[in-house]
C-alpha cells in the first residue's frame, strides 16, 4: 500500500471514529470484460454509524450502486473481482460464504432497489413476499405470524387497509406504495443498515417527499444507519449527515453534508451544485451544465479522472492535473472535509468564480 493510500485510509478513520457499524476499507470493484478489466470502485474507503446517514452521490457510473451492491455480497464472485475490506458489525462480508452472507443480508444490512416494481415479483402477493423475507431469519415462526407481521409492517409505512392490501399484487399498488412496500420488506427484520439506491427516482414530487419523511422517520424509531445513493442534491441536503461525491469510481469528496454543500472544494462538486435548479429562483435564470461526458471506466485518463471536464486546470502549475492522481486531503476548513483535487484555495476560486454564476443572490448578501 502507498503512503498517499495510507492517508486516505487515515483520514477518512479520523472523520468517523471507531464505532461505525459499516466500515468499508480500500474497496476495489472490477468486472472483466471482453474489452479488459473494468473498474468501476477503485480503492473507496467510508463509515457510517448507527442512527446516521451517509449520502452518496454522483453521475451515473460513477460507482455508487456498484460499491453498495458489494456491502451486501450481490456481486458474482464469477464474473467480478472484489478486494479490501467491507465489515458489518464487525464481520468481514468479502471472502464470507454464501450460507453466511444470506443470514447477514436482509437481517443485519438490508437494501430498498431502485425500481420497486422490477424488485417485486409480479405473480406473488405483496404480503407473501414480507412474510417470505421475514421467515428466512425466523424459521421458528409461523405463517400466521409472518403475515401479522408483514401487516405490521405496511401499516408502519402507511400503506392503508394493510389488513385486505396485503393480498394485493405489485401491478395492483401505486409507484408511491410499492415503494413504500419495498421499504417495509426492508426493515421487515430491523435491520442495522438500510441502503436506499435512489428511493424516489420516478415518483412525483409529493409522494418523494413523503417517502423521504418516512425514512427519516423509521430511522429514527429504529436507530438504523442510512445509505441513501441518489444523483440528486436536494434528498442529500435533506436527509444526509455526511456525503460521499463519487466520480469515476472514486471518492472526490467527502465530509459534512452542510459543509460539502456550503463549502464544496473540488470542481466535480460544483458542477453538480450548477446543475441543480432552484425553487424561486429566475425563470429565465441558466442552468449550468457539466461538459463532456464522463470517462470510460477500461481506459481512464491519467492524473485526475475529472481534468478533461475542468475548467479550472489553469490554475493549477505545470501538467499536475493530467499526469498526477491527486490525493484525498483535508479540506481549508478542516472538520473531517476531504477534497481529492490538486487546486492550492479551491475555497477562494469557488467563491470568486463559481458562487456568483450559481448563487448570485448570496454574493449580493455578503
Amino acid at each position: 500500500m502507498t503512503d498517499d493510500r495510507r492517508d486516505e485510509k487515515r483520514q477518512v478513520k479520523d472523520t468517523s471514529g471507531d464505532d461505525a457499524f459499516l466500515v468499508v476499507e480500500d474497496l476495489t470493484v472490477r468486472f472483466p470484460t471482453e474489452d479488459g478489466l473494468l473498474t468501476a470502485v477503485h480503492d473507496l474507503s467510508y463509515e457510517v454509524k448507527m442512527g446516521e446517514t451517509l449520502g452518496i452521490v454522483g453521475e451515473s457510473g460513477s460507482g455508487k450502486s456498484v460499491s453498495s451492491l458489494a456491502v451486501l455480497g450481490l456481486h458474482d464472485p464469477k464474473s467480478s473481482r472484489i478486494s479490501g475490506s467491507i465489515r458489518v458489525g464487525g464481520t468481514e462480508v468479502i471472502g464470507l460464504s454464501e450460507a453466511r452472507m444470506r443470514k447477514l443480508r436482509g437481517n443485519a444490512v438490508s437494501m430498498i432497489f431502485q425500481d420497486a416494481l422490477a424488485a417485486l415479483h409480479p405473480f406473488y402477493k405483496i404480503g407473501g413476499q414480507l412474510a417470505e423475507a421475514y421467515l428466512v431469519h425466523h424459521p421458528n415462526a409461523t405463517k400466521r405470524d409472518a403475515r401479522r407481521k408483514a401487516i405490521e409492517m405496511l401499516d408502519r409505512v402507511g400503506i392503508p387497509q394493510p389488513d385486505r392490501r396485503v393480498d394485493d399484487f405489485p401491478h395492483q399498488f401505486s409507484g408511491g406504495m410499492r415503494q413504500r412496500a419495498m421499504i417495509a420488506m426492508g426493515l421487515i427484520n430491523d435491520p442495522s443498515l438500510l441502503i436506499a439506491d435512489e428511493p424516489t427516482t420516478a415518483l412525483d414530487v409529493t409522494v418523494q417527499a413523503q417517502i423521504l419523511d418516512l425514512l427519516q422517520d423509521l430511522q429514527r424509531e429504529f436507530n438504523s444507519a442510512v445509505i441513501i445513493i441518489t444523483h440528486d442534491l436536494g434528498v442529500i441536503a435533506e436527509m444526509a449527515d455526511d456525503v460521499l461525491v463519487m466520480y469515476a469510481g472514486r471518492a472526490v469528496e467527502y465530509g459534512p453534508c452542510k459543509e460539502i454543500l456550503t463549502h464544496p472544494e473540488m470542481p466535480y462538486t460544483w458542477g453538480l451544485l450548477s446543475s441543480v435548479p432552484e425553487v424561486g429562483a429566475d425563470t429565465d435564470a441558466r442552468l449550468i451544465p457539466i461538459p463532456g461526458n464522463p470517462p470510460s471506466l477500461l481506459n481512464p485518463p491519467t492524473g485526475c479522472s475529472f481534468h478533461p471536464r475542468c475548467a479550472h486546470m489553469d490554475k493549477v502549475p505545470g501538467s499536475l492535473c493530467s499526469t498526477e492522481l491527486p490525493a484525498l486531503t483535508p479540506g481549508s476548513r478542516g472538520g473531517g472535509h476531504l477534497k481529492r483535487c490538486h487546486l492550492a484555495d479551491p475555497d477562494r476560486v469557488y467563491e470568486a468564480e463559481v458562487l456568483p454564476e450559481i448563487a448570485p443572490e448570496l454574493v449580493e448578501e455578503n
